[in-house]
């Protein structure tokens, strides 16, 4: 099976606290997630919730058609304002693996994303990735980054 492998980096003018109280919340992710992809939290999760080892999240995306999936992750590590990594259990990828880094830098914090991710279905998956789901992933974190800058200003 085919793995793809992305990051994106991400320089904000705040806090490593302010950085980490926000990305850290579950609930925040529908707010930097493209609205057409209606990305609902499905969890019992309160606002002030935080993410911890072994936190299953459910959620519904529509990823492309407006087609909704139920996908669920879990938290496999979390290192308090630092990382945390979460890895997909059932969903739309035959795998998916994504760290998220946090590190103060002169002016802010660095936000820094490993993703790996695999499409399955042999070299169907592979044609889907080239025409559809690499451009699609990319215009989601293109879209966070632009509505992290509103959020947080740049730097």
């Amino acid at each position: 099976m085919k793995t793809y492998r992305l990051e994106f980096s991400q320089k904000i003018p705040v806090s490593l606290d302010t950085a980490w109280d926000f990305f850290s919340s579950p609930l925040n992710l529908s707010e930097i997630t493209p609205k057409d992809m209606t990305f609902d939290v499905t969890s019992p999760i309160q606002k002030d919730t935080k993410m911890y080892t072994g936190m299953i999240i459910t959620y519904k995306v529509s990823p492309l058609l407006g087609i909704k999936l139920n996908w669920m992750t879990e938290i496999t590590h979390v290192k308090d304002k630092e990382y945390f990594i979460d890895e997909q259990r059932f969903g739309p990828f035959a795998f998916w693996h994504h760290n998220h880094h946090f590190e103060a830098v002169e002016g802010g914090v660095l936000m820094h994303d490993i993703l790996h991710y695999a499409i399955g279905w042999g070299p169907i998956g592979s044609i889907a990735n080239a025409i559809v789901v690499n451009n699609k992933i990319n215009g989601i974190f293109n879209f966070r980054y632009k509505k992290v800058e509103e959020l947080f200003g740049k730097i």
